[in-house]
Formats: C-alpha cells, structure tokens, sequence
C-alpha cells in the first residue's frame, strides 16, 4: 500500500511544475538571505558581506529535461556567481553546472560551464551572453538522457557532451541527481581571474527564479518513475537547425574550450576532444 501511494505521490509531481516553487525547492542556506515570495511564484537568493544563499529541489532526478528561467545580478556584479546545477552526492559524483560569473556594469558575463562524470571534472566551456540576462528572464535549460547532455538558452544549445563510454569516457549516467542553485563570493577568481574583487557597497546581489519546470524521472526510495513525457526526450539528440545555432553560438560567444588549451594538458589533450563529430 505504501509503494502504491508512493508511485502515486511521485507521478503526481512529475506532472506539475511551476505552479508553486514550494512544491520543488527548498532554501536551505543563507538564513532569511533565500526567499519564495509572490505566492510561491518566484524565488530569491541573496549573497551579503556576510553570506550568500542557496536552495536545492525537493527530489533527485534520473535523466530528463530541466528547465528554470534566472534573472542574474545586475549593475556592477563583479565577484559574484551564480551558481545553477545538477549534482549527486559522494566522491565519485556526476555533476552537470552552469555557473555565472558576475561583471562590471557594462561587461558580458560569461557562463562557465562544466560536466563531471564519476567525480572527474576539468571540462570547462566558457561563453559570454548575446542578450543581457539582468534585464529580464531567460530559460536555462539541461537535456540530460542516456545519449547526451545539451545546455542551452531560451531553446538555443550552447554546448553538447556526448556519451563516448565505448571508447572509455566517463559518462554522468549512474547517479541520480538534484537541481541546486547558489548565489556565492569568488572574487579570488570569478572576475577576470580575479583581478576584479566584490564592491561590497553594492551589495545586498540579487538574482530571481521563476517558472522551475522538471520533465524527469525521478528518484525515491531507491526506485526511479518515469511518466510518459520521457518519449519526448529520453532519445533526444540535435537536429540539423539545433546543430547550426550551436555552431553559430560557439563561433561567436564562446571564449574558452579546454580542448582547445594545449598548455594545460602538455601530455596530450582528454580523449573526447580528439574524437571527430
């Protein structure tokens, strides 16, 4: 009886989303620095010379397509990130991130981004954005199924990580993951490389959340469900138009790939960036 309302519980929150914050997220650092405000329509996350805050969804999610509109920090937001990403547990973790790196007023920001399989990172993409994400909402989005991952923005993909485990790259398939978020200090690294520290004197930062929307199988009590919209996505891959605004996307705003960074692997670039689309 208790599996059966379990499966109940489980399907019936995989088919809403959005309609109330609460039902998905929970503050769970920063004190009263994290807030859902507007009848749980949107949240907030604060970062002070004191703290910054966070919050992280209320299940585990086992491959899907997860989608969350930000509004990041304006005016002069050097030395700040946001941070927004998927992640499991344990030192073996798979772990999926965009993370935004705050600017002086006028400057881009760069979206850093990374994708971690059995604990091993170090595959850095870096963008600056082609819109100003301070001024309104953009949808931030994972695709995450056991073929690929694909970033992207308001629909348009900026990176995709390929499942290449035939040929011994790890891939992040095994752990179920949950959505977090945090608004942080790095101004040792954050601002070109950190030359560029916090002005504390425009704190409080403020970056806002809206519309959190999980098409996902998820994880409880050590069982995954998965409800019929996993069709949609569970064998997605890029067609031809998304490939070519990918391609428009890295020609034109991407402004670091470590499979581009000879100096930092002297012994030979990882072996996903010698493999040919």
């Amino acid at each position: 009886m208790a599996m059966i309302i379990l499966v109940v519980l489980v399907q019936f929150l995989m088919s809403v989303h959005g309609e109330n914050l609460v039902q998905d997220l929970k503050i769970t650092w920063g004190n009263d620095r994290g807030k859902i405000v507007d009848n749980g329509q949107i949240m907030t996350l604060t970062l002070d010379n004191f703290s910054g805050s966070g919050f992280e969804s209320n299940f585990e999610y086992h491959f899907g397509k997860i989608d969350m509109q930000i509004k990041l920090v304006p005016g002069n937001s050097a030395g700040t990130v946001t941070a927004y990403y998927l992640s499991s547990v344990g030192d073996n973790h798979d772990e999926i991130d965009y993370e935004f790196l705050g600017n002086i007023s006028g400057q881009p920001y760069t979206v850093h981004t990374n994708v971690y399989a059995g604990g091993k990172g170090d595959r850095e993409q870096q963008f600056h954005l082609w819109f100003d994400p301070t001024a309104d909402f953009h949808t931030y989005s994972f695709l995450w199924n056991p073929q690929t991952v694909i970033f992207s923005i308001d629909e348009t993909p900026i990176r995709e990580f390929k499942n290449r485990e035939s040929i011994g790259i790890p891939f992040p398939k095994t752990h179920a993951m949950r959505l977090y978020s945090s608004l942080w200090n790095a101004d040792d690294w954050a601002t070109q490389g950190g030359r560029v520290k916090t002005d504390w004197s425009q704190a409080p930062f403020t970056a806002a959340y809206k519309n959190f929307k999980a098409d996902a199988c998820v994880r409880a009590a050590g069982r995954t469900s998965c409800g019929p919209q996993t069709v949609a996505w569970m064998t997605k891959k890029l067609d031809g138009l998304s490939l070519n605004r990918l391609k428009w996307v890295r020609r034109n705003f991407m402004i670091y790939n470590y499979c581009d960074d000879t100096k930092r692997f002297p012994q030979g670039l990882p072996k996903e960036c010698q493999v040919r689309e």
